[in-house]
C-alpha cells in the first residue's frame, strides 16, 4: 500500500472517531442536567416555631364606673405611675348624697315608729297583765270577753311592732346601699402601676359598666415591670410546643435588640375569630403566652413583637438542605432486590403509603439514584438526617426546578460558582 493511501486511511479513521466523540459528547451534553452538589455532614441544628403578637402586660386592671354621671375631678394622666389607693377621679356625688340624705331620714322615722309601737307593746301587756290579776282575785268583775280582747290587743301591738323592726331593718339596708353608691363617685388605684390608657376627660360622663364594658372604660392601670407577648400558632405547630420552651423574641420598635423569652402558657382551645366564618379549610391558631425577660423601661403595651421558640435542638448530626429532600412514588423503588452501589436491601414500601421521601445520590458517574431517607428535626435551613445517608455522601441539593424533574438514573453536572460581583469603585 503507498504512502498516500495510507495516509487517507488513517485520516479517515481519525474523522470518524472524531465524529463519534462529538456525537457522544452532544448527547453527554443534552442529558447531563446542572444541579447544586453537596456532602452530607454534621451540623449544629434548631427547630422553632416562628409567629408574631403584641407585647402585654401580664397583669393589667380595666377601670370603669358602677354608677353614671359626670366627671367633676381627674387626678391622673396617661403614662402616671399610681401606687395602690390613690385617688384617680371623682365622679359628680350630688345626687348620692342626697339619697343617703333621704335614706337617713327614712331610718329615723322608722325607729321612730318602732319606739311607738314597742311602747304601746308595753302599755297592752301591762293592761292584760293588771286585768288578769284582778279577775283572777274578783273573777265576777272582768268577763272572759273582756280578756279576750286584751289578749287580741297585745298581739297586735307585738305584730306592729315586729313591723316597725322590720322597716328599721330595711331602712338601714337602704342607707347602706346609698352610702355604697357614694363611695363608689370616688375612684382609687386597685393596683400599683402605670396609667397606660386614659379613656375620659375632666367634664366627660362615666357610664355604668354593665352596659357597655369597651365605652364604659375610663382608664387602665398596667404592672409593667413583668410583660409577656401572646402569639398564635398553627395548629400543626403548637403539638411540638411545650411549657418551659425558650424563646427569641424581636420586637418591632427596637430593631437593634433580641429578648429572651419562656413559654408559661398554652391555650387547649383555639383562637376563634370574630369575624370570620367557621369553614373545613380555614387555619386554627392556638394562643401561646411566653414572658418576656429585661424588656426596656420605653416598652409599651401594644408594641408588635416576633417570637422564635426553640422546640428542640440538636448536636454535629447529620443533616440534608431542605430543598434536596422530594417525593417519589414508591413503585419505581422496588424495582430490583438491592439499592444501587450500595449492595444492601432497599428500604421497603411503608404500609399506607403512596410515595416516599429521599434525594438524589450523586455516584462515581455522575449518576444520580433516589435513595430514600428518615429524617427527624428541621432547622432554618436543613432536616436531621436518621437513616439512609451517612458522612461524606453527595447529594444533589439544588435547584428546586432540577431536583423536581430529575429521574432516577440521570446524568448530572456541578452548577458552576456564580462569579462574585465586582466591588464598587470609591
Amino acid at each position: 500500500m503507498s504512502k498516500r493511501v495510507k495516509l487517507s486511511v488513517f485520516g479517515g479513521v481519525i474523522l470518524v472517531l472524531a465524529a463519534i466523540g462529538g456525537l457522544t459528547a452532544a448527547k453527554s451534553g443534552k442529558k447531563a442536567v446542572e444541579v447544586r452538589i453537596e456532602q452530607v455532614q454534621g451540623r449544629d441544628l434548631v427547630a422553632s416555631v416562628t409567629a408574631s403578637g403584641q407585647v402585654r402586660p401580664q397583669t393589667k386592671v380595666d377601670l370603669s364606673s358602677d354608677i353614671t354621671g359626670k366627671i367633676v375631678k381627674l387626678a391622673v394622666k396617661e403614662g402616671q405611675m399610681v401606687t395602690k389607693g390613690q385617688f384617680l377621679l371623682q365622679i359628680d356625688a350630688q345626687q348620692a348624697e342626697a339619697n343617703v340624705q333621704r335614706m337617713q331620714a327614712s331610718l329615723a322615722s322608722s325607729k321612730a315608729q318602732m319606739a311607738q309601737a314597742q311602747a304601746n307593746l308595753l302599755q297592752a301587756q301591762k293592761s292584760y297583765e293588771r286585768t288578769a290579776q284582778i279577775k283572777k282575785t274578783n273573777p265576777t268583775l272582768i268577763s272572759d270577753e273582756q280578756m279576750e280582747q286584751l289578749r287580741t290587743a297585745v298581739d297586735v301591738n307585738k305584730a306592729l311592732y315586729e313591723s316597725a323592726r322590720h322597716s328599721v331593718d330595711q331602712s338601714n339596708a337602704s342607707l347602706r346601699e346609698a352610702s355604697s353608691s357614694l363611695g363608689k363617685t370616688t375612684i382609687y388605684a386597685p393596683m400599683s402601676g402605670r396609667v397606660t390608657r386614659l379613656n375620659v376627660e375632666n367634664g366627660e360622663t362615666a357610664i355604668q359598666g354593665t352596659l357597655n364594658k369597651d365605652a364604659a372604660t375610663l382608664l387602665t392601670i398596667a404592672d409593667m415591670s413583668v410583660l409577656e407577648t401572646k402569639v398564635k400558632v398553627d395548629e400543626t405547630d403548637v403539638a411540638r410546643i411545650a411549657l418551659g420552651d425558650s424563646a427569641v423574641i424581636q420586637i418591632d420598635a427596637f430593631p437593634d435588640t433580641t429578648f429572651i423569652g419562656r413559654v408559661t402558657k398554652i391555650s387547649n382551645s383555639a383562637v376563634k375569630s370574630a369575624t370570620a366564618q367557621t369553614t373545613a379549610d380555614q387555619a386554627v391558631d392556638y394562643e401561646v403566652t411566653i414572658q418576656l425577660v429585661n424588656t426596656p423601661a420605653e416598652t409599651r403595651p401594644d408594641f408588635s413583637a416576633t417570637a422564635k421558640i426553640i422546640t428542640d435542638t440538636r448536636k454535629n448530626v447529620l443533616s440534608i438542605p431542605i430543598i434536596a429532600l422530594t417525593v417519589r412514588e414508591n413503585e419505581a423503588l422496588t424495582k430490583g432486590d438491592t439499592a444501587v452501589g450500595l449492595g444492601k436491601p432497599k428500604p421497603k414500601k411503608e404500609v399506607g403509603k403512596k410515595d416516599v421521601e429521599g434525594v438524589f445520590v450523586v455516584g462515581k458517574d455522575n449518576k444520580v439514584t433516589f435513595r430514600p431517607v428518615r429524617v427527624g428535626i428541621a432547622g432554618e435551613k436543613h432536616f436531621e438526617v436518621l437513616s439512609g445517608l451517612k458522612a461524606g455522601d453527595k447529594i444533589v441539593a439544588g435547584t428546586y426546578q432540577a431536583i423536581r424533574e430529575l429521574k432516577d438514573g440521570a446524568l448530572v453536572r456541578e452548577q458552576k460558582a456564580e462569579p462574585k460581583k465586582e466591588q464598587a469603585k470609591s
